[in-house]
């Protein structure tokens, strides 16, 4: 049967009329269905700067010249304007994207700092990725398309954009979670909502398309929210982890599709209430893996700190070696790992809370250093989260990147404000047949004429 809704008149003898149900719904689902951005964090690969973005804007701290820096926006495009989904420093650190709801990839050179390019996407985008050789950019839409830019250099060295992005895969009306490429850039990877991981051919000729695919890892029983590669020395083609809404780290053999080893790291960690409701699974929501897979650190929802993980590839392992506890009642909503200096960045806010009276809560930023390539060595030595005097930047950075709100929070309360939302953000969402058809008129990503 069909669920249908009765709207009634103040006066209760009279239907409203259609216009007035509509603008209802529309104003609620503005206040009940908006999803919550949570503050990104990027780090460059040789650690000269940090990036942070929170709702449309980005944040940036050159880490050698121990300054702000102002970026120089595209002169002929729009800027951001509403949450940015994901940001990500290419391999090289040449360039680093943007993208967001906003339906805007933006591409900036390091060097400078100016936006080189802005592409415009029929749909809002959830993910971004540069190649590994620095010649393209890739992003995903909300329909679960994948898009391409190809980026080059002319004789003077000047790097210039291919001026239309072209479709190469999708997953199709699946939103897609993380996009990335592997090391030697032989594939894409590209994880959805519907708890799968694609793993596909990268071509020679990318922008003609990429039909082939390699693999789906299939195993997961909620939706993928992240993944990363790492290649141990000896291993011709690496490894794939991810984190999941299930509450689960896998470790996949992902030229094959084989899963090799899963983690229950909400159970291992003793987060799981086991009481029937969704509640009893809090997600993972972050994974950094180091490039030879010595260090895999995971953010949890419910869990204030982190845990470090254990892998052995050559026994198909996987296991907690150590969870590290923060202080103040925080928990990371964006991670990322400094490969030179073996460094833990990480970020807790977020902007587009539907439940609070202001758009934005606080960011908190916290550094962790101190990580041991075997596990064994965490025994009584734990990895150290720096004070705000000793982190690269120290208290200059902190200003700057974590900004000023109008908000005065406990840091408990700022805690469940955003794990609320994010779980919010990170389920399907159900909808009754009139609030669906609702949405169908309404959308504001029909594609441009």
């Amino acid at each position: 049967m069909e669920e249908t809704t009765e709207i009634v008149s103040d006066g209760g003898d009279e239907a409203a009329p259609a216009a007035d149900v509509e603008n209802g719904l529309i104003e609620e689902e503005k206040n009940m269905d908006g999803e919550v951005a949570p503050a990104l964090i990027s780090i460059h690969p040789f650690e000269k700067s940090v990036v942070v973005a929170v709702g449309s804007e980005l944040r940036l701290f050159n880490l050698e010249g121990n300054c702000s820096v102002s970026l120089i926006d595209d002169p002929s495009g729009p800027s951001h304007s509403d949450a940015i989904r994901s940001i990500n420093f290419g391999p090289s650190g040449k360039f680093l994207a943007s993208a967001g709801d906003d339906k805007l990839v933006k591409i900036w050179e390091t060097s400078s700092w100016h936006c080189i390019r802005t592409v415009s996407a029929d749909k809002r985008v959830s993910a971004v990725a540069i190649s590994h050789s620095g010649q393209y950019v890739a992003f995903a839409d909300k329909f679960g398309v994948v898009w391409l830019v190809g980026l080059d250099e002319d004789d003077a060295k000047q790097t210039k954009v291919d001026k239309k992005a072209v479709p190469i895969l999708g997953h199709y009306c699946s939103i897609i979670t993380r996009l990335e490429f592997s090391p030697d850039e032989r594939f894409i990877a590209s994880a959805n909502r519907d708890f799968k991981i694609r793993i596909t051919v990268f071509p020679k000729q990318p922008l003609k398309g990429a039909h082939e695919i390699q693999s789906f890892c299939l195993g997961h029983k909620d939706f993928v929210s992240c993944f990363a590669f790492a290649c141990p020395p000896g291993c011709a083609h690496g490894f794939l982890f991810s984190g999941s809404g299930d509450s689960t780290v896998r470790l996949w053999d992902f030229i094959s599709g084989l899963l090799l080893a899963t983690c229950e790291v909400g159970a291992k960690v003793g987060l799981l209430q086991y009481n029937g409701t969704e509640d009893g699974y809090p997600p993972v929501t972050d994974l950094c893996v180091s490039s030879d897979g010595s260090i895999i650190a995971v953010a949890i929802q419910s869990l204030h700190g982190i845990v470090l993980l254990s892998c052995g590839f050559s026994d198909r392992t996987l296991s907690v070696a150590k969870v590290v506890t923060l202080e103040d009642n925080y928990f990371p909503t964006s991670m990322v790992l400094s490969f030179s200096k073996q460094r833990l960045w990480m970020v807790m806010g977020a902007s587009n809370l539907p439940t609070l009276s202001t758009t934005q809560l606080p960011t908190r930023i916290r550094v962790m250093s101190g990580f041991h390539k075997d596990p064994s060595d965490y025994n009584g030595h734990d990895p150290i989260t720096l004070e705000d005097n000793e982190i690269p930047g120290g208290k200059k950075l902190l200003s700057e990147l974590q900004g000023s709100s109008d908000v005065t929070m406990e840091e408990a309360a700022l805690a469940a404000a955003v794990k609320s939302s994010m779980r919010n953000m990170l389920i399907k969402k159900e909808y009754a047949l009139e609030r669906r058809e609702m949405r169908k008129r309404n959308r504001n990503d029909r594609k441009r004429r």
